[in-house]
């Protein structure tokens, strides 16, 4: 009954509009529909990464303690909600956790609401107010809970829509456009609220940017289907259906989770994307720090800023558009790992240099956030390639996309806490604590080792784990699928 009414949403809903804009204008539907949860993501997570450090550390006034602990928690939720949920969506009876449409369609607004709880503090803070650390806590653990719960629910589908590459190039050509609109969030959010100086304005900015996003993944759920949701069997029921599926035993789970972590190119993708998701981190929870304190405003003003913000979240999406025959011709494996080189080499560059080269730093700043951004945005097809593999190998009825997700989410997304963590300790040794209270007292001879720190770590860090990547990445053995046609048959 539930699925029925679904069903008539989707025919005589709100979004109707849409569909006929996507008919008329030739576009694809179910790429659109897959889509479409990007554009809401996208706006979200990153105002979200982008500036929640900076809200708890500089207006609420985290003490360092309370800030570690939070990332402590959010840390090991972060690495177990992923599998947790993997089994949920792969293994689970009811409809809102199996299909893959109805986790993203039900799973929406709860997302757009835990996207808010930053936002709004629950009272006035004073420095080192426990209440604040609390705040942070709850807020990480929903925020990513919800992320995880909608977004495995899309990966999953990305490896189901259809295993052709051809047609999982253009799911990331619709998904890179849908993220340029949704990642230019950052830039308007940044203009409207001159860069969270007017909090007001931030905080409407937000709400308005939780219901666009909500109706955009509200469309996916209505409208996008996996391949195998249309498989049944004789007797007419989903092979799909969470009545058709055999209840797996522990031992079971155990042992397709073993099976997908002896997998020597799951392993090597899993190390690599730690340092990619650490990088991911660090570069948009710290480029406006770093901006802030390292480039003067007489050289770049506030609204130079705000364009070169939103510049590091729109111009992945351009890029990686931009390579689709690249991608066509030479693969992601080789595209992946030159950008680690071309990071490694920019790096090395601005050390040489120093840090008074104002504008080389802001450009450096940029384009070293979009190539970490862009080579990311990639990463869904080497993991589909593995979902494919695994699904060959051992004979299975269905993929285990959304395990194969969350296992990888298991050992990479601990790298989201490690990166602020160890990042604020590192400025914390430096006085950057102290710089939080009393900015506009402080000598500027006094902040030169902390100037000379976030330097080190802007130069220093890329060019570390860049070179790690390349070990890890060198060894990865699928690819060539870009040459394949098909490697079986969609259903």
């Amino acid at each position: 009954m539930r699925e029925e009414k679904v069903t008539g949403a989707r025919s005589q809903g709100p979004f109707a509009l849409v569909r006929h804009l996507t008919a008329r204008i030739g576009a694809h539907p179910p790429a659109v529909a897959y889509a479409m949860t990007t554009v809401g993501a996208s706006m979200m997570n990153s105002i979200f990464s982008f500036y929640y450090v900076k809200l708890f550390l500089n207006k609420y006034k985290i003490s360092e303690g309370a800030f570690h602990q939070s990332q402590v928690v959010y840390m090991i939720w972060n690495a177990l909600n992923d599998p947790l949920f993997g089994y949920m969506q792969d293994n689970s009876r009811m409809p809102c956790c199996s299909r893959r449409r109805l986790s993203i369609l039900y799973g929406a607004p709860f997302y757009a609401l835990a996207f808010l709880l930053a936002w709004f503090p629950w009272r006035a803070y004073q420095s080192g107010d426990w209440l604040s650390g609390l705040h942070l806590m709850v807020t990480l653990c929903a925020f990513d809970g919800m992320l995880t719960f909608v977004m495995l629910a899309q990966c999953a589908l990305f490896a189901e829509i259809s295993s052709q590459h051809q047609n999982r190039l253009r799911l990331i050509q619709y998904s890179q456009v849908a993220s340029l609109v949704g990642s230019s969030s950052v830039l308007f959010c940044g203009l409207i609220s001159h860069n969270m100086e007017d909090f007001g304005a931030f905080q409407a900015f937000c709400v308005l940017v939780a219901m666009l996003a909500c109706g955009c993944m509200l469309y996916t759920g209505l409208n996008s289907e996996s391949r195998f949701d249309s498989k049944t069997h004789p007797d007419g029921s989903s092979s799909s259906s969470p009545s058709s599926q055999p209840q797996l035993s522990l031992a079971s789970v155990v042992s397709m989770t073993l099976q997908i972590l002896i997998n020597r190119d799951f392993q090597l993708f899993v190390l690599m994307n730690f340092f990619q998701v650490f990088m991911v981190a660090f570069c948009s929870n710290f480029t406006m720090i770093f901006a802030e304190h390292l480039i003067p405003p007489d050289v770049l003003p506030s609204l130079a800023k705000s364009l070169m913000y939103g510049a590091a979240f729109i111009c992945p999406q351009i890029l990686v558009l931009s390579s689709q025959r690249l991608l066509q011709r030479y693969g992601y494996y080789r595209l992946i790992l030159l950008t680690f080189y071309v990071e490694a080499g920019g790096a090395a560059i601005m050390l040489l240099l120093g840090r008074h080269h104002y504008y080389l730093l802001a450009f450096f700043l940029t384009a070293n956030m979009v190539l970490v951004q862009a080579a990311f945005s990639l990463f869904n097809l080497p993991l589909a390639d593995i979902i494919d593999s695994d699904l060959q190998r051992y004979k299975r009825s269905t993929p285990l996309s959304s395990m194969v997700f969350g296992t990888n989410a298991l050992f990479t997304k601990p790298a989201q806490s490690l990166s602020p963590m160890l990042v604020v300790y590192i400025l914390n040794q430096y006085g950057y604590e102290s710089l939080k209270d009393a900015a506009q007292a402080t000598d500027p001879s006094v902040l030169q080792p902390l100037y000379g720190a976030m330097f080190y770590l802007v130069c220093l860090v890329p060019l570390s784990v860049s070179a790690l990547q390349v070990l890890a990445w060198q060894p990865f053995s699928i690819r060539n699928s870009h040459t394949i046609d098909s490697k079986y048959i969609d259903g």
